[in-house]
């Protein structure tokens, strides 16, 4: 199987999680690989609305990272599949995922039998 297409769609999907993360979060210093809400300044909003608010904020953007994260996590898996060889075979049946079905997602990990 020919895997250029599919990794360099997948590389174009990496770079824009990546922006994605960046605007609802960033690198977590502590742990290589995570990524965490960016810190909002709760306390310092003088009404108790807009500190409501402010907390509602970070709890939606951590929401959106935690998504974020996770096809995040399926793009890099893919990408890893593709550098050891193993791109494209079902993780449950090992045969060969439908070209179709990667064409619509090139991190899918089964054929369409076993979705």
């Amino acid at each position: 199987m020919k895997t250029d297409q599919f990794k360099s769609r997948l590389e174009e999907e990496k770079a824009k999680l990546e922006a994605e993360m960046a605007s609802v979060g960033r690198k977590n210093p502590s742990v290589p690989g995570d990524w965490e809400p960016i810190p909002s300044e709760t306390g310092v909003e003088a009404d108790l609305v807009d500190q409501a608010d402010v907390v509602m904020s970070r709890e939606s953007n951590t929401a959106i990272l935690a998504d974020l994260e996770a096809r995040y996590d399926t793009i890099l898996a893919a990408l890893s599949r593709i550098e050891k060889g193993t791109y494209g075979k079902c993780s449950v049946c090992t045969k060969d995922i439908e070209v179709a079905r990667l064409e619509a997602d090139p991190a899918a990990t089964t054929c369409v039998e076993h979705l």
